[in-house]
């Protein structure tokens, strides 16, 4: 991902939250989230981010259709070997096309080339089909349950974790 890339990652992001996030975040909250709101903060990220994380973009013809994120794993007691993805997002258009698993192989494939052995990610417990991707993509809960709050709405998270095979020499 460039930062030329900004607005259209800022636009697969908001109609990937207005779709996946449709029935369990209030309508008004989806409603209200601006592209060129979302573009700035993608630029910002992507400033200050330098090589610690990593975003990467999928495209059809030339437009961008998806786009993921990772990087180090947040937690606290994170060692240097945990990865986490941190968004992995698809038009809606394209969901259900392998753009999503495209993205996926590549998250794990250059994960695993930085020398991460473990990937981890946060979904939602009540979206059913974002947990059965992840699950398909090899991640399986780890147990741990968090709330999360947004748009005034509190919504249990769950933490799925997937080993990463070692780079090839």
């Amino acid at each position: 991902m460039a930062e030329a890339d900004c607005a259209a990652v800022a636009r697969v992001r908001v109609a990937g939250w207005r779709s996946a996030y449709r029935g369990l975040l209030p309508v008004a909250y989806l409603a209200a989230l601006d592209v060129e709101e979302d573009a700035a903060a993608r630029r910002e990220h992507l400033a200050r981010a330098g090589g610690r994380v990593v975003h990467l973009v999928a495209e059809r013809d030339g437009d961008v259709v998806g786009w993921a994120a990772f990087g180090p794993d947040r937690r606290p007691d994170a060692g240097p070997a945990d990865a986490e993805l941190y968004a992995l997002y698809a038009l809606p258009a394209v969901v259900g096309t392998g753009v999503g698993r495209a993205l996926m192989e590549e998250v794990t494939a250059r994960a695993s080339a930085r020398g991460y052995r473990s990937l981890s990610l946060w979904v939602l417990e009540d979206n059913a089909l974002g947990r059965r991707f992840y699950a398909k993509a090899g991640f399986t809960p780890d147990g741990t349950r968090e709330p999360w709050e947004v748009g005034g709405t509190t919504l249990m998270e769950l933490r799925c974790t997937r080993p990463l095979a070692p780079a090839p020499a």
